[in-house]
């Protein structure tokens, strides 16, 4: 199976930047390999919020509106790490920041049951 393990969250000015990372490990061979990732968010008391995603074939991208412009999603294919740049933070970005990973089609790729394995989530908190 896939383990993916976030780091790099925080607390942060608004205006400022973070760069949450995501680790994959394989745990034990699989029998199909996960061609998208992505990062979603959750705030408390909100329903899990669709951030950004990242395909293999045709390294294609795709960004919530309410981020689109100011984050930005990138693969380290050595490293095994997906990262999301986040700059202009403000307030309204505080969440808990999850990363996702899966074997799914361009229809389901902006929601979270289009994806199998998840992290454990990183905080990221901005104040005003």
């Amino acid at each position: 199976q896939v383990q993916l393990v976030e780091s790099g969250g925080g607390l942060v000015q608004a205006g400022g930047s973070l760069r949450p990372a995501c680790t994959v490990t394989l745990r034990s061979q699989s029998t199909e390999p996960c061609g998208a990732m992505a990062w979603f968010r959750q705030a408390p008391g909100k329903e899990r919020e669709f951030v950004a995603a990242w395909r293999r074939m045709g390294s294609q991208t795709w960004y919530g509106d309410s981020v689109k412009g100011r984050f930005t999603i990138s693969r380290d294919n050595a490293l095994n790490t997906l990262y999301l740049q986040m700059n202009g933070l403000n307030p309204e970005d505080t969440a808990v920041y999850y990363c996702a990973a899966g074997y799914t089609i361009t229809s389901q790729i902006m929601r979270p049951t289009g994806y199998r394995y998840w992290g454990q989530g990183t905080q990221v908190t901005v104040s005003s």
